[in-house]
């Protein structure tokens, strides 16, 4: 969110980076300079005449704004005004404003005018503005398009010669489809830049061969790049035998990425020379910046706003670098002397020492990789940054990602989403809660798994995990199905790969395992391993192969494997364990049969995703958002008020502290009534005795409080009773990964002690709240167990989905619990709730576009 005192970097559609700000009093020159700058046709298309000058007291208006009923927004490239947007309320507490702004004509045809427009409509939203209203000439067809083309439901009239537009700018799935597009798009543009320059400038290689720096050019030279290398050395000639030069612009060639290996108190100065030479971004080799100290942080962010202000990118500080092994380009700008061969596999590291392992397996491994990029500090570019170029890069087919922590879990968890429908994700992520997220608990291991797989993520706990996916995804067809023949010439090997099967939730398809015996040969397993790839009762091949007993061919191993390719013609996933030879390629290797099992389920389990239905985010009736913030007032929460107004009702209850009061209050609400201690953590404990039910009358109400009392203190709920259910519970908690979560189980000590909860990140779809409700294990429960009548399961999938969207709009709520939801066929009830407000929390992935 944009606020009066807070500057935002925002992306252009060429990739570039400005500043966008509030106006301010001391603009005044800058405005005049930019008008000055401006041709006579942008003058009259934006003031409707000549308007050569502006007056004096025209410019103390436009640079002296209340940020309320009048807004105005700068856009800074090169510490230059380029472009103005404003508004202004029509009248005292007007709903309605008048929008307007004016891009510099250098700047034109850049996407300004889009980004000042999500701005602005986001604060006059704040400011309780709920429509724009816009006066253009017919002639200017670009601002015209800008309000087309946004999604809004723009009305148009043409009077006097000028098109009047009118359009509310509440945000809708149309806006936001068209926000996120723009989003995708200059953010893939602004990698692609960085992975195919045309000429690249490194700092700090040393003439003596010593050094990051000097590695790095020796590997972008000896690499191949097609493009130019400029060596920027103070005082040398040739570097690496290159020609040097004191300033990159000095070069006289085209210059688009910078790698810097200098010291972090120069890091600024080489920011100035490399834009001077008209880089696109900065590649920062060098350490010292924010994992070091106090003041490296602070030199990493002064770095990031030179680099920002000058429209470059920043990937790092303390990174690996960078590659792309496109035979047009053939950049190794990393510390890493080899690469993998050319593939279609994509490679994001945030560490440097996990990329040189990765980079070094894959290799190993024969893994063919498309790019590479190590984010380092993650100073600016990320992994969302890589997954947006990703999606589009028509040399990338798979994607693979260690990340040590997410800097926007709920952007992660939104693109990833969308582009595994495309391209499968492989993420090696840590489950753990940093400290300072969140204080109460979330997901286990078991379950951050399954938000992963929500959103078509498959996520591995090892690098040579990842590897071994990599190679299956990037070598294989998807399977079809989760049926299993495993093939093999030892009965030992092929029950441990049915045993694997059965652990990681395969079907070891009707016949199999196949065991052809130690002593067949090769055209007896070839036969089998045909067959078998035939068979319309299996999906995918698990083959394993031991070594021939001693007499037998040594030829054996390399026969059989020259007969793997005619198997693997008839499209079915194959995975092998050769304890002697070497498979052909294409056929992924692993070195135990387990490991070959566990990649196939983890791509069975992407497949069936695949296959899921996505699902959409329903409309849901009686949703109040007005009242809900009224709701979250500042001088306390009432959190039934704040359920009521996303439709969920809350059983009325009443907290007594005498039974004279028990008695009122359950003859208030009234009989039968429920009594529980007032605690927390006791209100469902019907085991310990904390409930008494169904009291019909004043003297049980008095006799049952005094017991009540006794136990566990003067305080108790009264409710009234009703019907009986399934106990429920339903959570929302803040992950690390993915940003709010939904959490539903059933209630229970034996069910809280296993941890038997089902979590989605939000916003859920309507697949979401349905595959919730029926995921946890003791889920047959509430779908009729040993006779009992199913209950009801949509009205519980509706609850999530309301306080899938509560969570989703509130970012003040940090936690919420309704405990118990007791479901039965006719219906839910909630019986309790709890909310924790605090301020509002960093919602990264919501409001108009920024880095």
């Amino acid at each position: 969110m944009t606020t009066v005192d807070q500057p935002v970097d925002v992306l252009l559609s060429d990739g570039s980076t400005v500043q966008l700000r509030p106006i301010d009093p001391a603009d005044a020159p800058g405005i005049v300079a930019m008008h000055s700058r401006f041709s006579e046709r942008t003058r009259y298309l934006r003031y409707f005449s000549p308007y050569p000058r502006i007056p004096e007291r025209d410019l103390i208006r436009f640079v002296t704004v209340d940020h309320r009923d009048r807004e105005a927004f700068v856009v800074l490239a090169a510490g230059q005004i380029v472009a103005v947007g404003r508004y202004e309320r029509l009248g005292p507490q007007a709903p309605e404003a008048e929008v307007a702004f004016v891009v510099e004509d250098a700047y034109q045809g850049r996407g300004i005018g889009s980004v000042l427009m999500e701005h602005l409509a986001d604060a006059a939203r704040r400011n309780d503005i709920m429509s724009f209203v816009a006066e253009v000439l017919p002639a200017n067809g670009t601002m015209l398009r800008v309000f087309a083309d946004f999604g809004y439901q723009v009305q148009r009239e043409y009077a006097d010669g000028v098109v009047h537009l009118s359009f509310p700018i509440a945000p809708t799935e149309a806006t936001l489809e068209v926000q996120r597009g723009r989003e995708h798009r200059t953010e893939a543009r602004s990698i692609a830049r960085l992975l195919a320059p045309r000429g690249i400038a490194v700092y700090g290689a040393s003439a003596t061969g010593q050094g990051v720096g000097a590695a790095v050019l020796g590997h972008l030279r000896d690499g191949g790049f097609t493009g130019a290398v400029v060596p920027v050395h103070p005082s040398a000639s040739t570097v690496a035998g290159l020609p040097a030069y004191p300033s990159a612009v000095d070069a006289g060639t085209p210059v688009d990425l910078a790698v810097v290996a200098v010291p972090p108190e120069a890091a600024t100065a080489v920011v100035a020379d490399a834009a001077e030479a008209g880089a696109h971004g900065l590649v920062v080799i060098s350490a010292g910046f924010a994992e070091a100290r106090a003041e490296g942080a602070a030199t990493q962010r002064a770095l990031v706003r030179a680099a920002h202000a000058a429209g470059m990118r920043v990937i790092g500080p303390n990174c690996l670098g960078v590659a792309n092994t496109d035979p047009t380009v053939r950049l190794n700008a990393t510390l890493s002397p080899a690469l993998p061969p050319p593939g279609r596999v994509g490679i994001f590291s945030q560490s440097g020492a996990f990329g040189v392992a990765l980079l070094a397996e894959a290799d190993r491994r024969g893994l063919g990789l498309s790019s590479f990029v190590s984010a380092g500090n993650r100073a600016d570019v990320s992994g969302n940054d890589l997954l947006q170029y990703w999606q589009d890069d028509s040399g990338t087919d798979v994607i693979m990602l260690y990340l040590e922590t997410f800097g926007n879990p709920r952007k992660f968890a939104r693109l990833a989403r969308r582009i595994g429908r495309a391209k499968p994700v492989v993420a090696l992520a840590s489950p753990a809660r940093p400290v300072g997220v969140g204080d109460t608990a979330g997901p286990d291991e078991v379950a951050v798994a399954a938000l992963f797989a929500q959103s078509g993520v498959i996520r591995v706990d090892t690098v040579p995990e990842l590897l071994d996916v990599g190679v299956l995804l990037a070598n294989q067809p998807l399977p079809v199905g989760g049926r299993v023949g495993v093939v093999g010439n030892s009965s030992a090997l092929t029950g441990l790969a049915a045993t694997a099967c059965v652990g990681q939730g395969l079907t070891v398809a009707d016949g199999y395992p196949r065991d052809v015996g130690p002593s067949a040969g090769a055209a007896e397993f070839a036969a089998a391993l045909a067959e078998t790839a035939a068979d319309d009762r299996v999906d995918a091949l698990v083959v394993v192969f031991a070594p021939p007993l001693p007499g037998q061919s040594t030829a054996v191993d390399a026969d059989v494997t020259d007969a793997l390719p005619a198997a693997l013609a008839l499209g079915k996933p194959t995975v092998a364990t050769f304890l002697v030879g070497r498979l052909p390629p294409g056929v992924p290797a692993y070195g135990g049969v387990e490991e070959a099992v566990r990649a196939l389920a983890r791509v069975h389990r992407y497949a069936e995703w695949l296959r899921r239905p996505p699902g959409i985010a329903p409309e849901l009736p009686g949703v109040d958002r007005a009242a809900a913030q009224a709701a979250l007032r500042a001088d306390g929460t009432d959190p039934g008020a704040l359920l009521a107004a996303y439709g969920i009702d809350v059983v009325a209850s009443a907290t007594v502290d005498s039974a004279d009061a028990a008695v009122d209050a359950a003859a208030r609400l009234g009989f039968p009534v429920a009594l529980k201690a007032a605690a927390p953590g006791l209100r469902h404990r019907l085991d310990l005795g904390a409930v008494r039910l169904d009291l019909p009358d004043e003297p049980t109400v008095r006799r049952a409080y005094a017991e009540l009392a006794a136990t566990f203190g003067a305080e108790a709920l009264v409710q009234p009773m009703v019907p009986p259910g399934v106990a429920c519970v339903v959570e929302v908690v803040e992950d690390p990964a993915f940003g709010p979560v939904v959490g539903f189980g059933l209630g229970g000590v034996a069910t809280e002690l296993l941890g038997d909860r089902a979590w989605r990140a939000v916003p859920l779809t309507d697949t979401d709240a349905a595959e919730l409700v029926d995921e946890p294990r003791a889920a047959p429960l509430l779908r009729g167990h040993r006779g009992a009548a199913p209950v009801d399961r949509p009205a519980l999938a509706d609850l999530l989905l309301r306080v899938g969207q509560l969570a989703d709009e509130q970012p003040r709520v940090r936690s919420l619990t309704l405990n118990p939801v007791l479901a039965r066929p006719g219906g839910i009830s909630v019986l309790h709730a709890q909310v924790r407000v605090g301020g509002v929390a960093a919602r990264p992935d919501t409001g108009p576009r920024r880095l």
